[in-house]
């Protein structure tokens, strides 16, 4: 199941929510909807990557549980909070000590998520608890172009 709320005001956002599934097309498509085109297949990969972790690490795929996304789009840029009702984690690693070149091979079935986020997004913070994070991507515009749709 997913639900969607749309603010009634000026400045764009939504909150959704949906049951834990690695079924996520749909849902990077909403997300991506008001991306510029340019942005979408860097900002997908990325909140792909989020989105798996938060309904496979989190919520251990656990359909009973559900994700939220908070989207919002501001003058800056754009930024997304995922939420899992998982029990939150430790990190193993530190990626921003890590090189392309460092980095666990492709083939890898872990490893490499944080890394790609930190690569993607200007902004990635996890709450003290680890079951939101908050990922940011700034956009310079000039005085007459708008992000808003």
């Amino acid at each position: 199941m997913l639900a969607i709320s749309l603010p009634p005001t000026k400045r764009y956002g939504c909150t959704m929510s949906f049951t834990s599934t690695l079924y996520l097309c749909p849902i990077l498509d909403l997300l991506l909807a008001n991306i510029p085109d340019e942005l979408q297949p860097e900002i997908r990969l990325g909140l792909q990557e989020a989105l798996v972790n938060a309904a496979k690490h989190g919520n251990k795929l656990d359909t009973t549980k559900s994700i939220f996304v908070k989207f919002s789009i501001t003058q800056e840029g754009y930024s997304w909070v995922i939420s899992d009702q998982g029990k939150g984690f430790s990190p193993q690693c530190n990626c921003l000590d890590h090189t392309v070149e460092t980095l666990p091979p492709e083939e890898s079935e872990n490893g490499r998520g944080f890394c790609l986020l930190h690569e993607i997004f200007d902004q990635v913070h996890w709450d003290p608890q680890k079951t939101q994070l908050k990922l940011c991507k700034q956009v310079k515009k000039n005085k007459r172009q708008s992000l808003f749709p």
